[in-house]
């Protein structure tokens, strides 16, 4: 059969591959990954994770915290005490998660060097004129 014609439409594959690609936009964010490998050693405070996530507004953090929640990666605890103490810790479906993206990382720091020396010989060969600016 060929591949124009398995019967299967495109709208059959976009209606089983939107669920899939919103969690994927979700769990493979910047931001969702960073807050999962800094919250994966325990319960962290807001403030932790503030200082953790280089480079994150406040605002951005709290609105992917509650993403984090609402999708279950996340639980969050608030203590009674004055002030409020709140700590952030993963699910079990999110430690799953930190050891797929452990996998991930470890790969990255494997390859970067052969990565950053193929971008530099692509670059070399496809666009000389910005290696003279």
């Amino acid at each position: 059969m060929s591949q124009g014609n398995t019967g299967v439409t495109s709208q059959a594959v976009l209606a089983q591959a939107c669920p899939v690609r919103e969690v994927l936009d979700r769990v493979a964010g910047k931001w969702s990954v960073l807050i999962i490998v800094a919250a994966a050693h325990g319960p962290i405070r807001f403030t932790e994770l503030e200082r953790s996530v280089e480079g994150i507004s406040r605002r951005m953090l709290t609105l992917t915290l509650r993403n984090l929640e609402r999708d279950g990666l996340l639980t969050r605890t608030v203590h009674p005490t004055v002030p409020p103490k709140v700590e952030y810790e993963l699910t079990p479906v999110a430690r799953e998660l930190h050891a797929t993206l452990l996998s991930l990382t470890d790969w990255a720091e494997r390859h970067r060097v052969t990565i950053a020396e193929s971008r530099a010989a692509y670059d070399a060969q496809h666009s000389p004129e910005l290696l003279d600016a």
